[in-house]
């Protein structure tokens, strides 16, 4: 969340980033509450004096008229007392609700937009490959190679399921280690995490846990989710405590499994592995000094970019826009592999995106360090994929097959695989 104490200072600023990010958000309300939140504060207060006034009366030699006045008095400032802070926690509760909903401030450089035809486009990696016969999707590829199977994990799970199967579950393996090595080069510390995540992290990364927009699956009879990214258990970590100045920056890698509702989602771009309820993936996570942040942000994009153009797809970058950037995020990096059985004849299409956050979730979760002065700071945070792994399977399938229905492994799979051609099956 923003520093709500800006509300007033910064009005026209945050409204004016708010209509950037395309949400609608009732800031004069929020203000409104804040000052009823103010002056609650200030009776409560008053109140509490009054009654300590009160009981200290009743501590002198006193006649029984006097004392029974003063034990109704503080009968009265009681009840008064417990009206008037039952209706700040209702007014609070409801301030800070809606506090959360004001998105983070967007980098000044951001492009302004509603979607992904704003985007920036920052560079091109890499040539799409030119093939000598129609290419299919992965879809077709999948199952003429027994690799996937979507069919029997619906009617076991339910759509938007599936299962890897054969060489497909070495290559996942194989992409997960051959990201996690590099990362472990760039100094991150891996991690397996939780599945589950309790609602009050969620909530402090920037998700939504219930509500028809969540994207998040809730556990029923506990105050928890599914996570639908490492983001939130690694964010989550140290939620209510105070780092070593000298430990900064924290780098950690996380493996999870992801959950999605992908409520809505439907049409050709969600084919196949593309947009699932349930996949697999590494995620970076890391907390700096906040004059640090970009700096690390460029080193999360050239990380990505490392894995990628090592496998050898063609890439593009782009700069995502103002109206897709996502409330805790200042700014945010895509990258889209080449994709050739996506639309028609091929189309890039997202597979990580790394994001700065700046103080937005360590101010919800209490994440803070101490300055030179000694004084509480809020630590910046920043996420990005390394790999995505059921959309990395798209990508390689759909670039490396060949005429005759088989798929060759990227070199750099290789020694993880320790086969380099997923043969076509007769």
């Amino acid at each position: 969340m923003i520093d709500l104490r800006e509300l007033k200072e910064r009005k026209e600023e945050i409204l004016a980033n708010i209509t950037a990010r395309n949400m609608k958000i009732d800031l004069d309300h929020i203000i409104e509450l804040q000052e009823q939140r103010s002056l609650l504060l200030q009776k409560s207060e008053a109140l509490r004096s009054s009654r300590n006034e009160n009981a200290a009366k009743m501590k002198g030699k006193l006649d029984q008229a006097t004392r029974t006045a003063l034990i109704e008095e503080g009968k009265a400032l009681k009840e008064e007392i417990a009206r008037v802070e039952a209706r700040l926690k209702e007014v609070e509760e409801e301030y800070l609700r809606l506090g959360r909903t004001i998105p983070n401030y967007a980098h000044p450089d951001a492009p302004l937009g509603t979607d992904e035809s704003d985007y920036t486009i920052l560079r091109h990696v890499g040539a799409p490959p030119a093939f000598s016969f129609k290419p299919k999707d992965h879809v077709e590829l999948g199952e003429a190679l027994d690799l996937i199977d979507f069919d029997t994990a619906t009617r076991v799970s339910g759509p938007k399921f599936y299962y890897l199967k054969r060489e497909a579950v070495i290559l996942q393996m194989a992409l997960e280690r051959y990201a996690l090595d590099i990362t472990l080069k760039k100094g991150f510390t891996p991690f397996i995490t939780p599945d589950i995540a309790r609602e009050e992290i969620l909530t402090g990364i920037g998700f939504n846990p219930r509500g028809e927009e969540s994207n998040i699956y809730t556990i029923e009879g506990m105050d928890a989710c599914l996570v639908g990214t490492a983001e939130i258990t690694l964010g989550g970590y140290y939620s209510g405590q105070i780092l070593d100045k000298s430990e900064l920056p924290i780098k950690m890698s996380g493996l999870s499994h992801c959950f999605r509702r992908e409520a809505g989602a439907s049409g050709q771009y969600s084919k196949g592995l593309y947009r699932v309820h349930q996949f697999s993936k590494l995620e970076l996570f890391i907390y700096c000094l906040p004059q640090d942040s970009e700096r690390y942000h460029a080193q999360l994009l050239a990380i990505e970019e490392e894995i990628f153009s090592g496998l050898g797809l063609a890439y593009r970058v782009v700069d995502t826009c103002t109206g897709d950037l996502g409330a805790p995020a200042y700014r945010k990096f895509d990258i889209e592999a080449w994709m050739p059985g996506r639309g028609d004849g091929g189309e890039y299409g997202e597979v990580t995106s790394t994001s700065n956050c700046t103080d937005y979730q360590a101010r919800a979760l209490s994440i803070r360090y101490k300055d030179d002065d000694g004084k509480n700071q809020f630590v910046h945070m920043l996420n990005g994929t390394a790999i995505a792994l059921s959309r990395a399977i798209v990508a390689i399938l759909e670039n490396y097959q060949n005429e005759d229905g088989s798929i060759t492994i990227p070199p750099a799979l290789v020694p993880y695989t320790g086969f380099d051609t997923i043969k076509a099956r007769g």
